[in-house]
């Protein structure tokens, strides 16, 4: 098994990495001092598989366990998912020193980590990511939230989870498309942080296409040891953390602009990626071939990097404005100086901003 520590004082963790450790979370779970009493929140497919095994684990490790479980979809990450989850943890007596344990993607994550971080004013919480993208991103850092209609992760909170649990065989379950959404995160990381990893995923595509076990491992790990890096200097995202949102500022947006329903979390992130990388050319930061570079990748990996010609470019650029890095107005985008070192720019014209959405429309 690997771990990654993200250290960050007395709410420092690990992120724990293996194949086939699902049974294995109750006992790992006997050294903190939770109460027995635990609730798994998922979704009918991901309970559908895991959850019997996890619970079997948590009941052998004394633990009395409920299960919560919520609609699959983007469309359902909001208050009233949230809710939910408070009304079953009332009726049911749940207390400060209780643990909910998120089973599932990046919805029911960031879900879960909401409701903990605001249920009784903070109770702990256990990620158990069973998609790739939650796997390298959403799991660790400690953002939670939920959509509002007009701007996704519009509320939340800073709560870190007591424990990361990442089973890799949790993949082999994955949609060919839930699993591409997860490269273009990983992709990420090359392209903000480390362009030797870049060089590797260039060269082991189709190992990672077939799950290789070895490279698939590697991946993760060097995905989390980046972000747990990243976080564990910027916990609260007042500098550094920002660069994990290369790809996001157009990336949520078209997300926003398209109703939360037409692109996974990973494909408009992966059309993000490409967008911001031509609005960087644009503002003469970054070469075309480099641009080109990063294109290739995640066209490669089957993701897409146009924004869609029908999308309303109105609403768009309106979803824009409400980007949380936003300062009086001022939209700051994450862009590539190159492969591998990226920076947070503001100031950048509206002007300069559609000419690059406009080059990247199906593109």
């Amino acid at each position: 098994m690997n771990k990654i520590r993200v250290e960050l004082g007395e709410r420092s963790y690990t992120i724990a990495l293996g194949s086939s450790i699902l049974k294995d979370l109750g006992k790992s779970l006997e050294r903190f001092d939770f109460s027995k009493k635990a609730a798994i929140v998922s979704n009918p497919t991901v309970y559908e598989l895991y959850g019997k095994k996890l619970k079997s684990s948590l009941e052998d490790a004394g633990f009395e366990i409920i299960e919560i479980i919520l609609p699959d979809g983007e469309e359902y990450k909001n208050l009233t998912s949230v809710e939910k989850i408070y009304e079953q943890l009332l009726k049911l007596r749940f207390d400060r020193r209780s643990v909910l344990i998120a089973l599932g993607g990046g919805v029911i994550g960031d879900i879960t980590g909401y409701a903990a971080s605001t249920y009784m004013r903070g109770i702990d919480f256990i990620q158990v990511p069973t998609t790739l993208l939650a796997q390298v991103d959403s799991s660790v850092g400690g953002k939670t939230g939920v959509n509002h209609a007009l701007g996704k992760n519009m509320i939340g909170t800073f709560w870190q989870p007591r424990l990361v649990w990442v089973d890799i065989s949790t993949l082999h379950s994955l949609s060919r498309r839930n699993f591409l959404a997860g490269i273009a995160e990983i992709v990420k990381y090359g392209i903000i942080w480390d362009s030797a990893f870049f060089d590797f995923l260039e060269k082991k595509r189709e190992t990672l296409l077939s799950l290789n076990p070895d490279d698939i491992i590697h991946v993760i790990k060097r995905s989390c040891e980046i972000k747990a890096d990243v976080v564990s200097r910027d916990e609260r995202e007042s500098g550094l953390r920002a660069i994990l949102n290369f790809g996001h500022t157009i990336g949520h947006a078209i997300e926003t602009a398209t109703g939360y329903t037409t692109f996974l979390h990973g494909e408009a992130i992966a059309i993000g990626m490409h967008a911001e990388a031509i609005l960087a050319h644009e503002a003469g930061l970054i070469g075309w071939d480099e641009v080109s570079r990063i294109q290739h990748l995640l066209k490669t990996f089957g993701l897409p990097t146009g924004i869609p010609s029908g999308i309303d470019l109105s609403a768009l650029f309106g979803a824009m404005k409400l980007d949380k890095k936003a300062v009086a107005g001022d939209v700051k985008f994450v862009l590539p100086e190159r492969i591998g070192r990226v920076r947070i720019q503001g100031n950048i014209s509206d002007k300069v901003v559609q000419q690059a959405v406009m080059k990247a429309l199906s593109t």
